[in-house]
């Protein structure tokens, strides 16, 4: 929820759908090294959270879309650290992975991101997690085709890019 306009003396009245519970996400924000391209690589689960089989699966969608190697900067998330994604970084060495200090949103583009998105549906009204899932489509596919807003989630970031 996040602020709103009405005509002075109205308070707005916003309905609040549903008792489902979330849509958890995965992403990366990728560079190329040759062309400094960006993408958006994103996957939504429904009603559950990331956990290691997700985070398998997408690290398989990012070797399979992604040439040469892959540097990963992520957080130490207890599914970053679990024995199977462990193995397959192992068995994986295009896979490099690098860790961000403990708590540091500030310093994860990908948190960026998100909150475009979560900006972009603010106040919007899903009647359930498939109705939520399709709100994202548009504002999402709008990301992942603006070389200058993935600039902007990458500048936001207080990491040094060059």
């Amino acid at each position: 929820m996040r602020r709103t306009w009405a005509p002075r003396g109205q308070t707005p009245l916003l309905t609040v759908a549903g008792h489902w519970t979330k849509i958890s996400s995965i992403s990366a924000i990728t560079v190329s090294p040759l062309r400094r391209r960006l993408a958006l690589y994103a996957r939504f689960h429904h009603d559950k959270n990331i956990r290691s089989p997700q985070v398998l699966s997408f690290l398989r969608y990012l070797l399979k879309h992604i040439r040469g190697p892959v540097i990963l900067l992520w957080d130490g998330g207890k599914q970053h650290r679990s024995k199977t994604v462990q193995e397959f970084l192992r068995r994986y060495p295009r896979l490099q992975v690098n860790r961000f200090p403990a708590y540091a949103p500030e310093l994860n583009p990908d948190e960026f991101v998100w909150n475009n998105l979560k900006r972009a549906v603010a106040n919007s009204v899903p009647k359930d997690l498939p109705h939520l899932r399709r709100l994202l489509d548009r504002p999402l596919q709008r990301l992942k085709h603006s070389q200058k807003l993935l600039r902007s989630c990458l500048r936001a970031s207080d990491l040094s890019w060059t």
